[in-house]
């Protein structure tokens, strides 16, 4: 009876001890709301909420690479991962650790939760090409134009373009209208280059953009910035009706003013001339 009363006291106090454990260490808080957000393969890994009491580390795993860890024991809430997507094609998963302090002394495997899946090479968002120099000629309009740039870097040291990433899935498209008009037209090329027919006694505006015709997503890049030429153009054209407008009452202001100071100089002028000729009194 003895031993099995030591049993029973020995299994009683080992259900408090771990109850007592449990009430003293809750589980800690998981990250929700993750999130990949991916320019020219640069990926910063987002979500929430903000730690307190406890910390963060990522962890990304690959379909056939080894585990990476980013961020380790971090209290922010969000992890640039770029180093660690080096293989674009590979599709990953992110787990976002909830840890405390003294975690290396717990045996026990973290709480997790898990992003969706991420494949840089089909979801990262193609950026702004860069236009370097537009002319236009006679009836050409002629653009050139630069490749946006990777983080990541050939062994010379210099930046990938994402043309050396994407080779010839990648394309332009170069949109113009005439100048204060809407409709659209567009172009295609796989190079650095446009060269197009266009009415050579009006001005066009144009931007550029990225495709990646293969996607089934996130086919489209980002516009550049929209620029116009200038052949042929008026100052009406430059500057709008507007400018004329507030120049004409300027001028009609200047020249009121002019009229008003010449009839007062005017009239003082001959308010003069009557007081001189009139006789000095007690003469």
């Amino acid at each position: 009876m003895s031993r099995a009363s030591a049993g029973a006291r020995a299994v009683l106090l080992s259900a408090l001890l771990c109850r007592l454990a449990a009430a003293g260490n809750p589980e800690l808080p998981v990250a929700v709301n993750i999130t990949w957000s991916s320019i020219n393969f640069k990926t910063i890994l987002k979500w929430q909420p903000k730690p307190s009491g406890y910390f963060y580390t990522v962890e990304i795993h690959g379909q056939t690479s080894d585990t990476k860890k980013k961020c380790v024991m971090t209290t922010e809430t969000e992890c640039d991962v770029t180093d660690a997507l080096r293989n674009v094609k590979e599709t990953y998963t992110a787990h976002v650790l909830s840890v405390k302090s003294f975690e290396v002394d717990n045996f026990e495997e973290p709480l997790f939760a898990s992003s969706e899946k991420f494949t840089p090479y089909n979801q990262t968002i193609i950026g702004k090409p860069e236009i370097q120099h537009h002319t236009q000629e006679d009836s050409k309009l002629n653009v050139m134009f630069q490749d946006p740039l990777t983080p990541y870097v050939f062994p010379n040291g210099s930046f990938q373009s994402i043309r050396d990433v994407f080779k010839h899935d990648l394309e332009y498209k170069l949109y113009y209208w005439k100048d204060q008009s809407s409709g659209k037209k567009d172009a295609t090329t796989k190079s650095h280059t446009f060269e197009i027919s266009v009415d050579n006694k009006s001005n066009y505006c144009f931007y550029i953009q990225g495709i990646i015709p293969s996607r089934r997503e996130n086919r489209n890049g980002q516009e550049s910035m929209v620029l116009c030429t200038t052949v042929g153009r008026t100052i009406l054209d430059e500057y709008g009706a507007e400018v004329f407008i507030i120049i004409a009452v300027v001028a009609i202001a200047v020249i009121t003013l002019a009229i008003v100071l010449a009839v007062i100089l005017c009239k003082r002028k001959t308010a003069k001339t009557a007081r001189e000729k009139e006789p000095l009194n007690g003469i």
